[in-house]
């Protein structure tokens, strides 16, 4: 299959004006494949050759303008099309495959209630695997969709559908969309619909979640109405399309995605098990991020998928932003949850091998193949991270002028970085050009460190900054009261490298916290003083925010080097245990828990490192005895299940169905007993196979699918290493679910002959599978345990050839550069 260049899509934009698609779909012709017809309404304005895209399992006819085309000439996704001149019609008539790696239409049959769904996942040129279409996002038009689906079935599209007379289901004529957002969902949905200002607004998933569903529609409709209503006080332009619907589906790869006026979100997000507030917090940022996208994307669309960061850097800062301004009754802040896991991917990303600019050149995203590669922590976090710098040193009204005035030129269009940026300037007399050039055109991360110099009463605070970009930050300056608690004195506002000295008065602080309130990007230090307090201190600072600052600070200086492990897990013990904000709590013991324990300590340290992990869980434990703080209760259960290295307390938890105190264990925390009871060797498949007849439904069988690749025995490992590699009958899910459980730090011995094999065995799962299974077993089934040199160099070895898959290749080598820092870390 040939890829799209972007010299082809710019050739193919010059010569068509794509005007209109009618597609019709058969979801009623079997398991394995559906019906598929296209017809398409356009202009060429010369004379010319170009191809329309597909991806048939047969492709039955082709016309063009009435007369037929040649099936055989169909080569690869590619059928060829000689164009006169003015107006033309295409019909083309083929058989499609469903999928199981959520690409395309994905088909799922749910193992509680034998029901059947599909959806859509289109996103970058999987529009071929479901109608042919000319696949780039610049070649805008309007869809209409009719689709045939069994009796019982819903379907829901990107507008409003109604039930024909004859059984089959019509969509309303969507406004100018990109092939990527077209979007059909169909099934036996349960679905909860309501109206607000005007509009349908519908939420819907399987009929096995219903009650889960319905238990938490009142929250997950507020949180849509009040972004809803928070994105019409920003932006002039209104919501641009017909209704509102959110579908939670089953195996989908991302988080969710953004098709106009239908959302696709992974079905974790109906939970059926106890979580945090954090974690609902999460599903309100993306549920905010998603229709942040209907204006930055849906209405405005990039040209070219070099432009990536401007739908997801926009989305990414707006659904936090406004998450904390419409939500606040409902959540805490929700930068403090960014700086801790988003951003900490963003700095991850941006010091790999494979780092980029947050907006690239042009000519670093030839085809769709490299551009894929692009959907990383630089294009989400650190994307908004540069956003929120740009907000704090433009000022928001300014901002938001650019913004409206960039939706008023280009609604229904596509839009380029410059459009985007001669927009912003365009409401602000700042250099916004020279800003755009500093922050979104270059690759790494600064570090900023606070120098003091003086005595007595007068000091001067000067920012050392490594990197070459300029920074609007807050510096907490902070005082230890007589009770050993810090107090802030002052923040001062620097413009870094702009700014000079700042001068204090008083006695030497304690600490200087640089980017104090977290507006900028970048790696902090800190002097020497200010190190020995915070590493003393930490839980006595009195903003949350403030300490989630310091807590990113301390992971960036285990992961360079500069603090050790074990520093990181007394820091963890002395502070953790009296730290009120849940995220924070954690994001820490997440950090501490798989990369120090898993990768960053030596094998014969790991068992004090799970130790101290366990420590600090069980006084979390005793902390929330009251029933006060569930959240943080139901954190350190979970940390005390995947530290245990004896299986004696919580294999009696699983007997007792229940944690002493509470909570009772649901499916959730059952599972991850029986999978930590069968990496210690203390279970069987006996036992898994009596907890799926428990638990049967798709959570369960990933469940017992992750729990049997973790048994430590030999025939267990050679069965889940056959599942994932041998066959391609294990969906994207249960793959995933089978590599998680593979590999073990506690069973490196055991599965040291699959180190090797891993690497010709992905590179043909790739090849065979695609993109999305490359990615799964790039980031779950890489040998991610095996820290040490030898490891290192086998993998350097394979990726000295050029026989993988470009998705595959990128995994491999932000693993190995994440190996070689783990084994950087164990030697300082």
């Amino acid at each position: 299959m040939s890829v799209l260049t972007r010299d082809e899509a710019q050739t193919r934009a010059q010569l068509l004006d794509v005007h209109h698609y009618t597609v019709d779909l058969d979801l009623t012709t079997g398991d394995e494949t559906f019906e598929s017809t296209s017809l398409v309404r356009f202009t060429a304005r010369t004379a010319g050759d170009t191809f329309v895209e597909l991806k048939p399992v047969t492709l039955h006819s082709a016309t063009l303008d009435g007369k037929p085309l040649d099936p055989a000439s169909l080569d690869g996704n590619r059928l060829p099309l000689t164009l006169t001149e003015g107006e033309h019609e295409l019909c083309v008539r083929t058989t499609m495959r469903y999928s199981r790696t959520g690409e395309g239409m994905h088909r799922f049959t749910d193992p509680t209630d034998g029901e059947s769904y599909v959806y859509t996942q289109l996103f970058m040129e999987d529009v071929q695997r479901v109608f042919a279409a000319f696949d780039q996002p610049d070649l805008k038009a309007v869809f209409e969709l009719t689709v045939t689906a069994p009796e019982g079935w819903t379907v829901l599209a990107n507008s409003l559908t109604e039930r024909q007379d004859d059984g089959r289901w019509k969509a309303a004529p969507t406004p100018l969309l990109s092939t990527y957002f077209v979007c059909v969902a169909a099934g036996p949905w349960h679905s909860v619909r309501t109206e607000h200002a005007g509009l349908p607004f519908g939420i819907h998933c399987r009929r096995s979640l219903a009650a889960h569903l319905d238990a938490d529609a009142e929250e997950i409709l507020a949180v849509t109405r009040a972004c809803y209503d928070r994105y019409h006080e920003k932006f002039d332009e209104p919501y641009p399309f017909d209704s509102y619907d959110q579908a939670f589906v089953p195996e989908f790869n991302a988080g969710a995605m953004e098709n106009p006026g239908l959302v696709t979100f992974r079905d974790e997000f109906v939970f059926r098990s106890a979580v945090t507030d954090t974690e609902r917090m999460t599903r309100a940022m993306v549920i905010a991020h998603e229709m942040a996208h209907m204006w930055f994307g849906d209405l405005v669309t990039l040209r070219w998928w070099d432009d990536i960061w401007l739908n997801e850097s926009f989305a990414e800062y707006m659904g936090y932003q406004t998450v904390n301004e419409a939500c606040s009754d409902l959540f805490a802040d929700t930068w403090i949850d960014f700086g801790v896991t988003r951003k900490a991917w963003g700095y991850e990303a941006d010091q790999r091998p494979s780092t980029h600019p947050v907006a690239p050149d042009p000519d670093a995203v030839p085809d769709t193949a490299s551009a894929l590669l692009n959907f990383d922590g630089i294009s989400y976090a650190k994307g908004a991270s540069a956003l929120r710098q740009l907000v704090a040193w433009l000022g928001e009204s300014d901002f938001l002028a650019g913004i409206n005035i960039h939706f008023k030129r280009h609604k229904f269009g596509n839009a380029t970085l410059a459009d985007f940026i001669d927009n912003l300037a365009a409401a602000t007399d700042r250099d916004v050009h020279g800003w755009a050039e500093q922050w979104l055109r270059t690759t790494g991360v600064d570090v900023l460190t606070p120098r003091l110099t003086g005595e007595g009463a007068r000091w001067q605070l000067t920012v050392d900054r490594d990197g070459g970009r300029p920074h609007r930050v807050d510096a907490g300056v902070y005082d230890r009261d007589p009770s050993g608690a810090l107090v802030l004195r002052e923040r001062r506002q620097l413009d870094v490298p702009q700014d000079g000295p700042a001068e204090l008065t008083g006695p030497r602080p304690a600490l200087v916290v640089l980017n104090d309130g977290d507006l900028t990007y970048a790696k902090l230090r800190f002097d020497k003083a200010s190190e020995e307090s915070v590493l003393r201190g930490l839980s006595r600072l009195p903003d949350p925010l403030t300490r989630a600052v310091v807590w990113n600070a301390l992971r960036d200086m285990v992961r360079d080097g500069v603090l050790t492990p074990g520093e990181y897990l007394e820091a963890a013990r002395a502070h953790l245990t009296e730290e009120s904000e849940l995220a924070l709590v954690q994001g820490v013991l997440g950090f501490a828990r798989t990369q120090i324990a898993d990768r960053y300590v030596a094998a014969e340290e790991r068992p004090a490192a799970l130790a101290t992990l366990r420590e600090i869980a069980r006084a979390l434990l005793r902390r929330t005895e009251d029933g006060d703080s569930p959240g943080l209760r139901l954190t350190a259960v979970r940390t005390l299940i995947d530290s245990a290295t004896t299986p004696d307390q919580i294999a009696s938890w699983l007997d007792e169905g229940t944690v002493h105190g509470g909570p009772e264990l649901d499916p959730e925390l059952r599972w991850r007993i029986l999978a930590r009871l069968a990496v210690l060797g203390a279970t069987d498949e006996a036992a898994i196979a009596a907890e799926l007849e428990r638990d049967p439904s798709a959570t369960g069988q990933e469940g017992a699918a992750r729990c049997r690749a973790a048994l430590p025995d030999a025939g267990a490992k050679a069965a889940a290493w056959s599942a994932m590699f041998d066959t391609d009958d294990l969906s994207n899910y249960l793959f995933t679910a089978t590599a998680r459980g593979f590999w073990q730090p506690e069973q490196a011995e055991l599965v040291r002959e699959y180190v090797t094999r891993f690497y010709p065995d992905a590179v043909a799962l790739a090849d065979r599978r695609g993109a999305a299974m490359a990615e799964a077993a790039g980031s779950h089934a890489f040998p991610a345990h095996a820290v040490d040199a030898a490891a290192l160099a086998l993998g350097e070895s394979h990726l000295a050839g050029d026989t993988m898959i470009p998705a595959l290749r990128r995994k491999l080598v932000d693993q190995l550069d994440d190996l070689r820092r783990a084994l950087r870390v164990r030697e300082a």
